[in-house]
């Protein structure tokens, strides 16, 4: 299955990351509770649908991340 990772959101569009480039999608056409981050595949019947799974992985992982950065970066400055 085949991810859009929703970047940003520019009027009536939505500007989504997928494996090979950036894509723009219209807004009307996705579920309403989207927001910048949401993970996004398009099922067999041509509907969108946000990956809720997926989605919580992606923000575990980064949240992971910006704390191993900020721990890493309060070691540096006790050094």
């Amino acid at each position: 299955m085949s991810h859009w990772i929703i970047d940003r959101m520019e009027g009536n569009w939505v500007v989504c990351e997928k494996e090979d480039g950036i894509a723009r999608l219209d807004r009307t056409a996705l579920p309403e509770k989207i927001r910048e981050g949401d993970c996004l595949f398009l099922d067999e019947e041509g509907n969108w649908h946000i990956d809720e799974e997926e989605t919580c992985r992606r923000r575990q992982k980064a949240a992971q991340k910006l704390r191993a950065l900020f721990h890493q970066s309060e070691e540096e400055k006790a050094q």
